[in-house]
């Protein structure tokens, strides 16, 4: 199953980038191989948002939609991930936030595996690959938004 860990300080606040990631229905803009992201239900509970979303990525011949649940805790600053349908045998992925002076730093923690063997084979190549594009982009689309000011 791949695994992978990323650390990276992104000058914005982390209620900005928090706001960012929860916009699912926005990630074809930026997310690389990211076809289409839609939200089927949000429901806040005391001090989480519960999501339940599609995402479909695609490159090449392949195109899946996936459906996840999203919680976001406001007291720990942190998103949980984890798949509910789809194309995934397991998916977990958790994202911390914590401001440190004019930047934000998340940590993004993932873990999955695919229901195709095959594809299971071809991910696990090109994953690390694929996870710096993703974590540049979401890094791109945060200056976009909200240093535009600065530039």
């Amino acid at each position: 199953m791949p695994k992978a860990y990323l650390k990276k300080d992104i000058p914005c606040t982390k209620d900005n980038l928090i706001k960012m990631v929860l916009d699912i229905e926005k990630y074809p803009e930026f997310v690389p191989w990211c076809i289409d992201g839609k939200i089927h239900s949000k429901n806040s509970k005391g001090s989480t948002i519960e999501i339940i979303a599609d995402l479909t990525i695609g490159k090449s011949f392949f195109k899946e939609t996936y459906k996840s649940l999203v919680i976001y805790d406001k007291n720990k600053d942190s998103i949980f991930v984890t798949n509910i349908g789809g194309p995934i045998k397991h998916l977990e992925n958790r994202w911390f936030f914590k401001d440190i002076g004019k930047k934000s730093q998340i940590d993004f923690h993932i873990n999955f595996e695919l229901k195709n063997k095959i594809l299971n084979i071809l991910m696990k190549k090109s994953f690390d690959i694929g996870l710096v594009k993703i974590a540049n982009a979401f890094e791109s689309r945060a200056s976009d938004l909200f240093n535009k000011s600065k530039n």
